[in-house]
């Protein structure tokens, strides 16, 4: 289904990167959005994602010049219809492209490790009309969350950081990406949190994922209230969720489901006999392993970096055969072994076709075939690999297979989360509103203070230029503290936590009157500000 959109205010950018020009016009074009529907889950859907297509990428902007004005370009603003992306709110917008719709070949260019994350932020933010910014990469999406001051510009400049730094063109990258705003980017994340997003309904590590997003975060220029806000609840969503449905009881992992895609594969008779091997010892490695333990996998090889991990993991894993080789013998081991689990943090594969076409043959309990179960992203073997005859490979996407046959029990108990999610996400929008009125506290603030200033720079000169510096000060501090006292009943009407929704309506009308009556609204809009700033700073 494809609806189309028009807007005015195309030449909005044009306008602020001239800033101070004369020759500046307003055109209207039509952007073809398309709902995005067909390989996402189905309450993603209906609320209506957005995919973009390739030939929106740009907005056209009309270059014939009308009549030339002396007024400023911002002052053109404020009377054009471009006017809307400075008078709007500034929106929470999350980019995405995950395993519903992105093949991992695609993914795993765009994944960013999370050592790189508060680059990824500063960058992002350094973006004309993004002013936070938040990177969630895991094997199975990523997701760009922003809060942008003009929507369309937003995403134009989201899509095009994404295409420069992975490579990918920005027409192959509409064709798989997904956009949501406000309410549904709210309810999106809360839903990722909570293990409704996932490949694996209800698995668990997503969770540990977002609340590493936060700690990595924290202290990072442009990981902002509003981010930060939603991301801390998304937390929350997840825990309660969890704790009140049960979804994650019996929930498969991705790590679980690899061991079962393997089982499923091997001939039956060789699931306790099959030589396993692990390459990696992480938190999803570990999770490999114990997973093969619980099936009734004894003995195994376990390759990795540092011996240390895979000392704790044989300590608490008492009474298993856990044999550790260094990467160095990697080649050795994989010859040794019937089925190979790969989960590194490595950004480039650690095998391909010329390093196992001379291999050993697997042992002939499970056909002769060697299987390559590989769950990193990016994918530690090569597709190349697969074109060997004797080893059969398989990835993150090929898990869809297992997961299947573990999900209807946990889409009864889906249902159940959406309950706590709308909720959820309701709070989470009330506190978002109740930040409607920051704006109108700077601006009185500011309104009195520029009054407090004139009238104390009279009173000084009238006193002459005798008086001393002790009494400058005390004339200073009185006019402040006149100033505080009278503001400090209109700010107390202008603050509120959002938990109350009659408070908070009340509030909002407080913040319309006090901009009615100071004549605040004239003052430059703070989007204009930002918008302003960001340009000004550019080289």
């Amino acid at each position: 289904m494809a609806i189309s959109t028009s807007f005015s205010g195309a030449k909005l950018e044009a306008l602020l990167l001239k800033c101070g020009s004369s020759n500046a016009t307003t055109n209207t074009t039509t952007t073809p959005l398309s709902v995005f529907g067909k390989n996402r889950k189905t309450l993603l859907s209906q609320r209506g994602a957005i995919r973009c297509d390739a030939s929106a990428s740009d907005v056209l902007v009309d270059t014939t010049s009308k009549k030339t004005t002396s007024v400023s370009a911002l002052e053109q603003l404020k009377t054009s219809a471009a006017d809307r992306y400075t008078k709007e709110r500034s929106s929470i917008m999350v980019i995405g492209l995950s395993v519903h719709s992105t093949p991992v070949e695609m993914r795993e260019k765009l994944a960013i490790p999370e050592a790189e994350w508060p680059r990824a932020i500063a960058e992002l933010c350094s973006l004309n009309h993004i002013e936070e910014a938040a990177v969630l990469s895991t094997c199975n999406r990523m997701e760009i969350y922003v809060v942008a001051l003009s929507k369309h510009r937003g995403v134009k400049e989201v899509t095009e950081w994404m295409s420069k730094t992975s490579g990918i063109p920005v027409a192959d990258l509409c064709q798989h990406q997904f956009l949501l705003y406000n309410k549904d980017a709210t309810q999106h994340l809360f839903e990722v949190s909570a293990g409704l997003d996932s490949l694996v309904l209800g698995e668990g590590q997503i969770l540990a994922q977002v609340k590493q997003v936060v700690k990595v975060g924290q202290g990072v220029t442009g990981f902002g209230r509003n981010i930060s806000g939603l991301f801390k609840h998304a937390i929350t969503v997840g825990k309660r969720v969890r704790t009140e449905t049960n979804i994650a009881a019996g929930a498969v992992s991705v790590s679980s489901a690899a061991v079962e895609l393997a089982l499923m594969k091997l001939p039956e008779a060789s699931h306790e006999t099959a030589r396993m091997l692990v390459i990696g010892a992480g938190k999803m490695g570990k999770l490999v392993i114990k997973h093969l333990v619980a099936k009734g996998c004894l003995k195994m090889v376990v390759v990795n970096r540092s011996e240390e991990r895979v000392a704790a993991i044989h300590e608490e894993l008492k009474g298993v055969e856990i044999t550790y080789k260094p990467l160095s013998e990697m080649l050795t081991c994989i010859g040794e072994a019937d089925v190979v689990f790969t989960s590194t943090a490595s950004e480039n594969p650690l095998f391909l076709k010329d390093h196992v076409k001379d291999l050993p043959l697997a042992s002939n309990e499970v056909g002769g075939k060697r299987f390559f179960v590989d769950i990193s992203v990016p994918r530690n073997v090569g597709s190349c690999v697969s074109e060997v005859e004797s080893v059969r490979v398989y990835n993150v996407d090929d898990l869809k297979e297992v997961v299947a046959a573990n999900k209807e029990d946990r889409l009864r108990k889906a249902m159940e989360a959406q309950a706590i999610i709308s909720e959820e996400s309701k709070q989470f929008e009330a506190w978002r509103d109740s930040l409607e009125t920051v704006p109108t506290i700077k601006k009185l603030r500011a309104y009195a203070e520029r009054i407090r200033v004139a009238e104390l720079e009279k009173c000084l000169g009238k006193m002459g230029d005798d008086i001393t510096k002790k009494t400058q000060r005390a004339v200073d501090d009185l006019s402040r503290g006149i100033v505080n006292k009278l503001l400090h009943g209109p700010m107390q009407h202008l603050r509120c936590d959002g938990s109350d929704s009659r408070t908070l309506s009340e509030t909002l009308e407080n913040m319309h009157a006090l901009n009615r009556m100071f004549s605040l609204e004239t003052e430059i809009s703070v989007l204009e500000q930002k918008i302003r700033a960001k340009v000004e700073q550019k080289p």
